[in-house]
Parts: C-alpha cells; structure tokens; sequence
C-alpha cells in the first residue's frame, strides 16, 4: 500500500550538498565516517507524521505514493528545503550588544532571530540572517523502513518527535497514559513539547485522554531532591542540573 499524507513511518536518511559534502544522516556509522558525529545526537530511524513538516517539505512531499520498503535517492531544491538566499536578510548589530567579541561563522543571537556572523566591521557586526543551508539543493538517501500501526507506539512516536524523549505508553480504550522517565519535568525541552505532542495526539489519533505519569519511589524522591540541591548550590546551568539529576538517579538504580 502506498505512502499517503498522515501516514505513520519511520525512516532513515543522508543528507547531501550537491558537491557531495554530507550535513546531516540518521546513521550513526555515516556520522562518524564524514566528521559530523554529534555525541548529544540521536541517531536511528525516525518516526514522522507524512505531511507534517517533520522533515523538509521536499522530502515530506516526496514520501508521497512511495512504497514501504523503499530505497532511492530524493533530490529537493531550495524553496523546499531551507529557502532561497536573500542577499538583503541581513542585520547590523554593535558589538556592544555581545558579551563576548563575536567570530566570523560563529552563530549568533539578535533579539529573536539567530543568524551567523558574517564579518566585523570596526565596532560593527554584520549578521546574515538566512538559514545556513538557505539556497542548497538537497540530496537525500533515503530508506522507508515501516509503518506505524500500533495505536500505542503512534503516541510514543508524537512524543519523541516533540519532546526528544522516549515514553512508555499504554492505551485503554481512547485513553493513553504517558509513562514519563525520571527527571523528564527537569528537562526543558520536555516542558515546552509535552504541549505540543498532546495537540498532535487529540490531532491524529482516536483518543480522548492523556494522562502523564512520572512514577517516584521514596529512595528516588531522596536521591533526586539531593541532587537538585547540589546543583542549586553549586549554580550550575539548567543542563548541567539534569544530567546530575539523571547521574543520581542511576547510582540508585545501580545499587538497588
């Protein structure tokens, strides 16, 4: 049965420059064997939603009709991967605006928007606002591994593509309950997607509630709170304060 709009699948890809130059790939082999290995990465096949931007439009677009199982290679031009260059889509900043002296190629805050630095001039800053694959044409290698059938692992799905975290789920009925690992609350990608991935489910799926369950026991409650208080004293950024958390969770776990 062919790919269709709303479809379930996952996949997995390499992303191509037309010179050739890998930029981005599901395949954590590919990853270390062109130098752009990411060790915060996730690497795997991914789930999507067909049709829901959960990859460049082209490729999206080009899911469309293809088989389970496929194998080929979907070339997608800039107006369907990240734009047209617009030579105007600059910004002038001082360099006072920087906490630290900005670097040519180095990517940069600018109120709302993120751009790179393209040059210093004096006590000036030009920042090109584009994105950095804006006007690439895009070469995907891509595999269509399956579809997602099971009502469970659909939520699961919306879940990781939202939040970046993999729940438990299971399904009564029309309602899922969400199994949350520890310390997801602490996660702030978490806290912004779970909104998200709930608007997705009541959006694709037959289902009506949702219940989000972080299970605690009293030695894990101990351990948790022990190391939120380390890191609040020792003033650690929010990141640094998840991993402890999640650090401290596992010695518990080690020495059950």
């Amino acid at each position: 049965m062919a790919i269709k709009p709303g479809d379930f699948i996952k996949v997995s890809y390499t992303a191509k420059l037309e010179d050739g130059t890998v930029i981005d790939t599901t395949i954590e082999e590919v990853a270390r064997e062109h130098g752009i290995y990411n060790e915060n990465a996730r690497y795997g096949d991914i789930a999507l939603v067909v049709g829901e931007g959960h990859v460049v439009k082209g490729l999206d677009e080009a899911l469309v009709g293809k088989e389970i199982e496929f194998r080929g290679e979907v070339v997608v031009p800039p107006e369907k991967a990240f734009g047209e260059y617009d030579p105007e889509k600059k910004e002038v900043v001082s360099i006072t605006k920087f906490k630290e002296k900005p670097q040519p190629g180095q990517r940069v805050r600018v109120g709302e928007k993120v751009g790179t630095v393209e040059r210093i001039i004096g006590r000036r800053v030009i920042v090109d606002l584009n994105h950095p694959l804006a006007g690439k044409t895009l070469t995907f290698d891509v595999e269509v591994k399956e579809r997602i059938e099971d009502l469970a692992e659909k939520v699961k799905a919306l879940f990781l593509i939202a939040t970046g975290i993999d729940v438990d789920v299971v399904v009564d009925g029309k309602k899922a309950v969400v199994n949350l690992p520890k310390g997801a609350y602490f996660n702030q990608y978490f806290t912004i997607g779970k909104f998200s991935a709930v608007n997705a489910v009541f959006k694709h799926l037959d289902i009506e509630e949702i219940d989000l369950v972080e299970k605690f026991t009293k030695e894990e409650e101990k351990a948790i709170m022990e190391a939120v208080e380390e890191a609040k004293s020792e003033g650690e950024e929010e990141k640094v304060k998840e991993e402890k958390v999640k650090n401290k969770i596992d010695e518990e776990k080690s020495g059950d």
